[in-house]
C-alpha cells in the first residue's frame, strides 16, 4: 500500500507526518515576517507561554501588545504569536495556501461532494521554551514547521467525549475548545518531533499542547471547514440540549437522516440564539444605568 494511500485512509482520524520544503521560502525569511507582523493592525493573537500544559488557555496574560512590538520580545520573554490569514496581507501567502491545499486535496482523493466553507492559514512565531496549553481546534489542519523545533503532543480526537465536543458546538463559534488536560491516557498520546522541514496533519477536534525547543519557533498552517464538518457541529449541538433534557442522543453518524434534521433544527437556532444574547448584552447596562438614576 502507497505511503498517500495510508495517509489518505489516516485522514481526519489519526495524526500523520510528512515532510515539505516551505523552508526554502523567502516568503518565510525574518525580514519578511517582520514587515508582515507589522502590517496587522487586528485578526492576531500575541500571548505569553503557560506555565505547563495543563493551564486555561485563555488564562495565560494576552493582547499586551501588536505583533510588530511581539517580535522584538521573543528572545527575552517567553512569546506567541498567531499571525491570522496572513494571505489577505500577501498576495504570495494566497498562491501558497491554494497550491498547498490543491496537494491536500489531491491526497485524499478529492472532496466527495463536501464544499469549503471556510479555509485559511496562519502563521505560528514562538520563543524558546514556550508552552502552548492543551486545547483542541474545531477544524481540519496541515501544520508546516519552517523554522525551529518544537514538540506536538496530540490526542486522536475520539478521547474526547461526545459531552466535552457538544459543550463547545452549542456555542456556534470558531474557536480553540478548552477541555480538561488532566486525566488524560499518556498511552494514547502521539508525540512529534518537528524540525524545519516536517510537518503533520491534524485532525478535527484532536487536543494537543505545544512546547518549543531551545531556539525560536516558525510555523504555518492550513485550516479548513466544510459544509459536512459544520453541519457535524450543528448535530452535536442540538445533541447538547438533549443531553441537558435527560436523554442520551444517538452518536453523530449512527442515523444520518436524523443527524441532518438536528443540524437543520440548529442552523436557524444558534444565530437566533446570538442575536438574543447581544440584545441582552445592550439593554441590561441600559436598564441598570435607569434604575442607578
Amino acid at each position: 500500500m502507497s505511503d498517500i494511500r495510508q495517509r489518505a485512509e489516516k485522514y481526519d482520524r489519526k495524526p500523520f507526518g510528512f515532510e515539505h520544503a516551505l523552508g526554502t521560502l523567502e516568503l518565510f525569511s525574518e525580514s519578511t515576517l517582520r514587515t508582515l507582523a507589522g502590517a496587522y493592525q487586528g485578526d492576531f493573537f500575541v500571548a505569553g507561554g503557560a506555565r505547563s500544559p495543563g493551564t486555561e488557555f485563555y488564562s495565560v496574560p494576552s493582547g499586551t501588545c501588536t505583533p510588530l512590538e511581539a517580535f522584538d520580545r521573543l528572545e527575552t520573554t517567553e512569546t506567541r504569536i498567531l499571525l491570522k490569514r496572513p494571505e489577505e496581507h500577501d498576495p504570495r501567502f494566497r498562491e501558497l495556501l491554494q497550491t498547498l491545499f490543491d496537494q491536500i486535496t489531491e491526497m485524499r482523493g478529492g472532496l466527495g461532494g463536501e464544499r469549503i466553507v471556510r479555509l485559511a492559514s496562519s502563521i505560528l512565531i514562538s520563543s524558546a521554551a514556550t508552552i502552548t496549553p492543551f486545547h483542541f481546534d474545531p477544524e481540519v489542519t496541515f501544520f508546516f514547521q519552517v523554522a525551529g523545533e518544537k514538540v506536538y503532543h496530540l490526542y486522536e480526537p475520539a478521547v474526547l467525549s461526545e459531552a466535552e465536543l457538544e459543550r463547545f458546538y452549542v456555542a456556534g463559534i470558531v474557536d480553540i475548545g478548552q477541555v480538561d488536560f488532566a486525566g488524560r491516557d499518556p498511552a494514547r498520546e502521539h508525540s512529534f518531533e518537528l524540525v524545519a522541514g516536517k510537518g503533520l496533519h491534524q485532525p478535527q477536534n484532536c487536543p494537543h499542547w505545544v512546547q518549543t525547543r531551545a531556539s525560536r519557533s516558525i510555523s504555518y498552517a492550513i485550516s479548513y471547514e466544510t459544509d459536512a464538518t459544520r453541519s457535524l457541529g450543528r448535530t452535536r449541538a442540538f445533541n447538547h440540549y438533549l443531553r441537558r433534557l435527560g436523554f442520551r442522543p444517538a452518536l453523530p453518524g449512527a442515523a444520518p437522516r436524523l443527524d441532518a434534521g438536528k443540524a437543520k433544527a440548529m442552523e436557524f437556532f444558534i444565530p437566533l440564539r446570538k442575536t438574543a444574547r447581544t440584545l441582552v448584552r445592550r439593554t441590561i447596562p441600559a436598564r441598570s444605568g435607569e434604575a442607578r438614576a
